[in-house]
């Protein structure tokens, strides 16, 4: 099925706002700080999918995983990202990625469960060196509370990018906080353009080509398609990939008895993981009859349709 609404994977449209502001640009850089999921929710993957590439920096070891698998052409860097090299507390939280936080006050306001890792931070300026970047069109940083540091550690000098885009509303309360560190871009050279309800959106002052095409105003949302329109490919026919989800589904199930007895159990913990449910382990002649009757409907063991 085609769209006439293009589809934005981001949170809140920020991919959307920043196409208006590159239209007809068909190649660029981008850097992603707090890159979270490669596509669901990511403001970089729109670009990704249309030839761009970029620096993305995710620490959270299961989400990096994903991305050196699903956008390889990016470079990849798993570290915090901070005022310089040093080693921070990042309170991981497993079940709700986006709470991730090197800030205590904002991990414990959570009322979620999370553990606690020592990693360690680079400034934006080091990686920006380290990448060699000669030319960056947009940076995105969304560090829940990170954000003024991330800021402080930047070559505002050497490294200018065309647009900057910075949550600005912190987790949980919704509190503006946008004052701890809006005042080190201006100096720096930076217009604000707009404040879509969630991020601040800044044009270098140089680039007045940028700023003359970066709405001033959230687009209406239904300008695009949403993420949570298209929903799970396989049961809704509205996704980009529903077909695709099906053909997938059907080969999965009727495959089941013949794949390898360790693919197999990675793929029940991993789904007993994500459904909250506690199974034991399969082995044994009666859990692969289980999926002998699982992949019959599906193999052509009995006609189901």
């Amino acid at each position: 099925m085609t769209h006439t609404r293009p589809l934005s994977y981001a949170q809140n449209m920020e991919d959307y706002h920043l196409s208006l502001a590159f239209a007809g640009q068909e190649r660029g850089t981008y850097i992603d700080i707090g890159a979270g999921h490669p596509i669901a929710g990511s403001v970089s993957f729109w670009f990704y999918r249309r030839g761009w590439s970029g620096v993305v920096v995710e620490p959270q070891d299961n989400l990096a995983r994903l991305h050196r698998r699903l956008r390889s052409r990016d470079s990849l860097v798993q570290s915090l990202i901070g005022r310089g090299d040093e080693e921070l507390d990042f309170y991981v939280f497993d079940r709700l990625h986006g709470l991730s936080t090197t800030v205590k006050d904002y991990a414990g306001a959570a009322k979620e469960p999370f553990r606690t890792l020592r990693l360690k931070s680079v400034s934006l300026a080091q990686l920006c060196q380290s990448h060699s970047l000669k030319t960056i069109d947009f940076l995105k940083i969304d560090a829940e509370g990170a954000e003024g540091e991330i800021i402080a550690g930047a070559d505002w000098t050497r490294f200018r990018p065309g647009i900057v885009v910075i949550e600005a509303i912190a987790p949980g309360s919704g509190e503006a906080t946008w004052e701890k560190w809006e005042h080190l871009l201006l100096a720096n050279g930076y217009r604000f353009a707009l404040f879509d309800t969630l991020n601040r959106f800044y044009v270098a002052e140089e680039r007045d080509d940028l700023m003359a095409r970066m709405p001033t105003e959230r687009a209406p949302w239904d300008a695009v398609l949403h993420m949570y329109e298209i929903g799970r490919a396989r049961e809704n026919d509205v996704h980009p990939d529903h077909v695709l989800a099906q053909c997938l589904e059907r080969g999965f199930w009727a495959s089941l008895p013949l794949l390898d007895e360790d693919v197999v159990a990675a793929i029940l913990q991993r789904g007993c993981e994500l459904s909250g449910v506690r199974l034991e382990n399969g082995d044994g002649e009666a859990f692969r009859a289980s999926l002998g009757l699982i992949a019959s409907a599906y193999d052509g063991g009995f006609v189901d349709d």
